[in-house]
């Protein structure tokens, strides 16, 4: 087989984690305080009101690499709801989508004050997308395909919906996310795309530590495709060292598939599963937060040996005076 062939056939075997899932792609980027692009039900679950926006690049260099841009705000609604909107923008060679998602979420506190963490969130997020394929470069010049529609960009769009729920417990959280609940199909894949596109996400961790030291945060997050039976998980740590200014802190994360794409090797067939190494640094100064993540795609057969950046910055609003006694940054 063809090696570039195969390299291919590895890209696009891979290639569902990162862009043909509709939808705002599932990275690493939740790590840098940003749950609420997974999870609609954490929208206003935090004391803070939260604007984050994200722009990551792939395979810097190459012609047409996965590129992604978000921007997403959410905040608290009187003393039980949260609302919140995202705008996305993903590009991946001759594919690209843009989106628009507005959130609702429910928040249901057990506590008997207003300071201790025990809260049960329900999410409903509607969201508008616009898919395009750009055809115009597909034929030369007098070249005839009944295949390509007309030399052209295609475009369609439609609308699907995410819900989920999450609880958080003074140090510990848990979150379930179904996305793209609804069946739906992009006219201009209609014949090779199937109109299943739900992806079930879960997320738990816990934190631990003195707060005049360090804090560590173990976590997971499992995504399962429903068409496909795909599915991967993150295993990740991060370290907080609490500064007079606010935070800094860092983390690693390994994301691995449980599904491979077999490849040749020296007359041998030989199987490869995806296999993320990310490493992130960030800061918060006062109601300020920076961070910085790199993702390296790990294994023999891949396009690029660059990795993938990704910079997330954000702002805290409307912060209430008093905080939840707990040690639990994402929603402190």
């Amino acid at each position: 087989m063809n090696f570039k062939k195969v390299v291919l056939f590895f890209v696009l075997a891979t290639a569902q984690w990162s862009f043909s899932q509709e939808g705002v792609a599932v990275y690493s980027d939740y790590l840098s305080d940003n749950y609420y692009l997974l999870h609609p039900s954490m929208a206003g679950a935090a004391n803070c009101a939260k604007l984050r926006i994200t722009a990551r690049q792939q395979w810097f260099g190459q012609d047409d690499a996965p590129a992604l841009q978000t921007a997403s705000f959410n905040g608290r609604v009187g003393e039980q709801s949260g609302a919140g909107v995202i705008l996305y923008n993903d590009k991946n060679g001759y594919h690209s989508q843009r989106g628009i998602k507005a959130t609702y979420a429910h928040h249901i506190m057990f506590s008997r004050d207003q300071i201790d963490l025990n809260q049960l969130s329900f999410g409903l997020s509607v969201g508008l997308v616009q898919s395009s394929l750009d055809e115009s470069e597909f034929l030369r010049p007098g070249e005839f395909d009944p295949y390509v529609y007309g030399g052209f960009v295609q475009k369609d769009s439609y609308f699907n919906i995410d819900f989920g729920m999450s609880y958080n417990y003074l140090d510990f959280y848990i979150h379930a996310t179904l996305k793209n609940a609804i069946e739906t199909r992009r006219e201009i894949y209609s014949e090779y795309e199937s109109d299943n596109i739900r992806k079930i996400i879960l997320n738990t961790g816990y934190i631990f530590g003195d707060e005049t030291n360090l804090l560590w945060e173990p976590s997971a997050m499992l995504q399962y495709v429903d068409k496909t039976k795909e599915a991967a998980v993150d295993v990740n740590l991060k370290v907080y060292k609490m500064m007079d200014f606010g935070s800094i802190w860092g983390g690693l994360s390994y994301r691995r598939s449980f599904d491979g794409a077999d490849y040749i090797e020296n007359n041998s067939v030989q199987t490869q599963k995806l296999n993320y190494i990310t490493p992130i640094l960030g800061v918060n100064y006062k109601n300020f937060m920076f961070s910085y993540t790199y993702t390296h795609l790990t294994g023999k057969v891949k396009f690029d040996d660059g990795g993938y950046h990704q910079i997330t910055l954000g702002m805290n609003l409307f912060c209430r005076k008093e905080r939840y006694h707990c040690k639990c940054p994402a929603i402190n």
